[in-house]
Order: structure tokens, then C-alpha cells, then sequence
């Protein structure tokens, strides 16, 4: 199991074809996933069960072209930079702007609202600093199941409603609360699997020289 979850870095070599900015197929998708979420925000403040059922059909689209243009990248060898670059953009605007419309509706905890969308701001940042020192960060099993989790618990607090005698809201925040655990778990194997990276400076054999190492035994973080 720990095996699973164990991420490796790698140095990139980035190619022409994977520098330029290509319009492929599943660049499109994901552009469209951008623009879903406009439309997610207007369609949340639908009242009643309009308002529940579009907002959830239209996240569960979204999510589902997360996987899709993945796919296809893969599938038609069609992985460019910009692909790299707006993905995960789209990830995080549509995850952030769901759960910013629960909270303000009083249907998710502010506590695990700010918990997974900061997660996601520490990880962009060690993301883009590992990109400037030529590493790739492999997602883990563990990201993947969180991500899943979250997306599910996200649906379910959108459509608010009971589906055969199943009460979506608490199911919704049972599998926050998850999502939340597995975020914070995620999040620090991240950055315990990137601490030789950041612990280790290339244009000063001995670290930052405005910040000098404690000299009392401790390590310090960067």
C-alpha cells in the first residue's frame, strides 16, 4: 500500500512539440471545463430543485471532461505544455468556485472549504517551484482517490436532494469530511517526498544566503 502512494520526482526534458501551444481536442475539453464554470455559478442560485439538479449535472459534466481530456492526450499523443498548464488550472477554479457556492449557501463546513483549497495552493506552488528545477511530480494513488472523493462528496452536496431514500446532503459532507483527511494526508507525502528538492539549493552549495541553516542541530524549513 505505502508503495502505491509513494511519489517520485524526475527531471523533465521538455521537446518543441511539448513547448508549443497546440489547440488539440482535448485542449478544447478542457477550455470548455473553464467555461462550465460560469455557468455552474448561475445555475447554483436556480431556486429549489432546478437550481440542485443543474448545478450538480453540470459539475458531474465538468469532472467527467477532467478524465476525458486525459484521455485523449494520451490516447492521440497530444500532451503540450499549454495542456499542462490549463488543466489543473480548471481543476482548481471549478473545485474552488463549487465549494465557495456551498459555503455561502450553508451547506458546507468553511473549515474543510479552506483546508482543500489551500491544500491546493501549497501543491501549485511546490508544483511550479519543482517545474523551475526540471521535476516532474508523479501524482500518488492517494491523490487520485482524493480527488475522486472530493469530486463525489462536491456533486452530492450540490444536488441537496434524496435519491432513493439517500440523503445526498449528508452523504456530501460524510465524504467531505474524507476528502478533507486524504487532502491533508496527500498534501504532507507531497511535501515530504519534496523536501530533498527544496532543502537543496543548485546556485549555493550551502543553501540560501540570506537565510543561513540554524546552527543548533534542528533543520529548519526553506
Amino acid at each position: 500500500m505505502a508503495a502505491c502512494m509513494t511519489k517520485s520526482f524526475t527531471r523533465s526534458m521538455p521537446s518543441d512539440n511539448n513547448r508549443a501551444m497546440r489547440w488539440t481536442l482535448s485542449n478544447q475539453i478542457t477550455a470548455a471545463r473553464v467555461l462550465i464554470i460560469p455557468l455552474l455559478a448561475l445555475v447554483f442560485y436556480l431556486p429549489g430543485e432546478t437550481g440542485y439538479i443543474s448545478a450538480a449535472t453540470l459539475f458531474g459534466l465538468a469532472s467527467l471532461t477532467d478524465w476525458l481530456d486525459g484521455y485523449l492526450a494520451r490516447r492521440r499523443n497530444e500532451i503540450t505544455a499549454f495542456g499542462r498548464f490549463l488543466d489543473p488550472v480548471a481543476d482548481k477554479l471549478l473545485v474552488a468556485t463549487a465549494l465557495v457556492l456551498l459555503v455561502e449557501a450553508g451547506r458546507a463546513p468553511a473549515l474543510l472549504a479552506a483546508i482543500i483549497i489551500g491544500r491546493e495552493i501549497v501543491i501549485s506552488a511546490l508544483r511550479e517551484w519543482l517545474a523551475q528545477v526540471s521535476s516532474i511530480v508523479h501524482v500518488s494513488l492517494l491523490g487520485k482517490w482524493k480527488t475522486a472523493v472530493q469530486m463525489v462528496a462536491i456533486a452530492c452536496l450540490l444536488l441537496n436532494e434524496k435519491i432513493f431514500g439517500l440523503n445526498m446532503h449528508l452523504t456530501g459532507l460524510v465524504l467531505l469530511w474524507i476528502a478533507a483527511l486524504l487532502t491533508l494526508w496527500s498534501g504532507f507525502e507531497y511535501l515530504r517526498d519534496a523536501r530533498s528538492e527544496l532543502m537543496h539549493d543548485p546556485a549555493s552549495p550551502s543553501g540560501d544566503p540570506d537565510h543561513p541553516p540554524a546552527t543548533n542541530g534542528n533543520e529548519r524549513a526553506p
